[in-house]
């Protein structure tokens, strides 16, 4: 049996290669295709059969890619909501074989309603399934949202719960395989572990120890943040992606030669530290570990994008995750702020506070400053500092022109990566002098400082 699981930075998505005998099945394949290609090369397979598990909502698929060069066979679930082009939708009990590998199709519905598990039977250990790629119904320590169908909610939470005790009744004997991990939009209390097994998800994971009208009714009452990009990945996704341009390809210019391609975003995608101590006037702060879970809040698929980077491999790594999530207009590349700023680039900066300039700050209930907690809406009750406003920078980054406000303004999340760019966002926007809280939440609670709860 030849098994490799993928993972996706930035996005926490694991797909998987797997096979015996000749042939091999790929499960919920990115666009980066080669990846994929050369595993199956290596271990001497043909990648023979494609699964998705639903369609997602937080990158494009690549399984029609994948198809165009392989010539595999891509099969979806059914119910889907539009017509899926580029794969066969198959229902409970669908097989395809794989040498001694039988991999048989499971409807689980309730994170969507076309989602499937794939249970993997081998024909060496006739007992049960030896494992099964959940895709977003069951992760580790966590199980999927069901917020997509607002006006079916308890509808599909029920569904999911039905679908959960399906995957549970496989045996706690068998592998876990889920679709996202720890960081992933698609859950939030998923474990850093990246599989698991049936028997530990039965005894442990908290989803899994409610009974049904528990389980409906935390799910009901769960809050997730939705990006506007969703929109844009489930339409793409009725067609599958075609592919990224090569990142090699992309042109390394002057920024002036940059300025005049007339870019509607300026992505600044270094550190938010630099971005912080000083950056082109005018550009966003979008570090590359940081565009899969931000970028899709503000960016347009129609947006003329400039990037900013330390280097040209810097610049083609967040090229990939821009075109993971369906923003691959980069239109060039300029690396190096000082060689820019020598040359008169307009440059600006974000001051940063400490701990004690944040506490004093607040000992003198200045009237004229606020501030401004960015970290999620559960992260904020769980604790925060007293007379601290909320709002998600997700929200910010969608319309910072709402939150720009007269009094000065000092952004915080939990360390201060979020809360630099809900700080570039403002001060693209017009928000005078917004400084940042380096450290955050983390530095305050280091240094003993009380914290409010709601």
């Amino acid at each position: 049996m030849i098994f490799k699981s993928f993972k996706t930075p930035g996005l926490a998505h694991f797909s998987y290669l797997i096979g015996a005998g000749g042939d091999a099945v790929v499960i919920d394949p990115q666009l980066d295709a080669e990846q994929y290609l050369l595993a199956a090369q290596s271990e001497g397979v043909r990648i023979a059969y494609i699964f998705e598990t639903h369609r997602n909502e937080d990158f494009i698929t690549g399984a029609r890619h994948l198809a165009e060069l392989t010539g595999a066979k891509v099969f979806h679930g059914p119910n889907p909501a539009g017509e899926i082009r580029h794969a066969e939708l198959v229902e409970e009990g669908f097989e395809v074989q794989a040498g001694t590998l039988r991999l048989r199709v499971l409807e689980t519905p309730g994170h969507t309603d076309d989602s499937i598990s794939i249970a993997v039977y081998d024909e060496d250990y006739p007992e049960g399934a030896v494992g099964v790629f959940t895709g977003d119904a069951l992760f580790v320590g966590d199980v999927g949202r069901t917020d997509f169908y607002p006006e079916r909610a308890e509808e599909v939470s029920a569904a999911l719960y039905d679908s959960l005790r399906k995957l549970v009744n496989l045996g706690d004997q068998v592998l876990l395989w889920p679709a996202h991990g720890a960081g992933s939009v698609c859950g939030s209390g998923m474990a850093a572990r990246e599989f698991s097994t049936i028997g530990h998800e039965r005894l442990n994971n908290p989803r899994l120890q409610l009974s049904k009208d528990e389980f409906v009714s935390a799910k009901v009452n769960e809050h997730h943040y939705q990006p506007p990009y969703f929109e844009l990945m489930e339409r793409l996704n009725l067609e599958g992606g075609a592919g990224c341009g090569p990142a090699a390809a992309l042109p390394t210019l002057s920024l002036s030669a940059l300025k005049g391609n007339e870019p509607d975003v300026l992505l600044d995608v270094r550190a938010a530290e630099s971005h912080l101590a000083a950056h082109i006037s005018g550009s966003l702060a979008l570090p590359v570990s940081m565009i899969a879970a931000f970028g899709g809040w503000f960016l347009k698929a129609e947006d003329r994008i400039g990037l900013i980077a330390d280097s040209t491999e810097q610049a083609r790594e967040a090229y990939r995750h821009l075109c993971r999530i369906g923003f691959a207009n980069v239109t060039g590349v300029v690396t190096g702020l000082l060689p820019m700023a020598a040359s008169g680039a307009d440059t600006d900066f974000i001051a940063t506070a400490d701990t004690d300039a944040i506490a004093n700050r607040i000992a003198q209930k200045a009237d004229h400053w606020k501030l401004l907690d960015v970290r999620s809406i559960e992260e904020f009750k769980s604790g925060h500092i007293e007379g601290a406003e909320h709002a998600y920078v997700g929200e910010i980054l969608q319309n910072p022109a709402k939150y720009v406000s007269e009094k000065g303004v000092t952004v915080m999340c939990g360390s201060g990566a979020r809360a630099s760019l809900a700080a570039s966002a403002l001060k693209a926007a017009g928000q005078k002098g917004p400084d940042v809280y380096i450290g955050s939440m983390g530095a305050w609670t280091a240094a003993g400082k009380p914290v409010a709860k709601d």
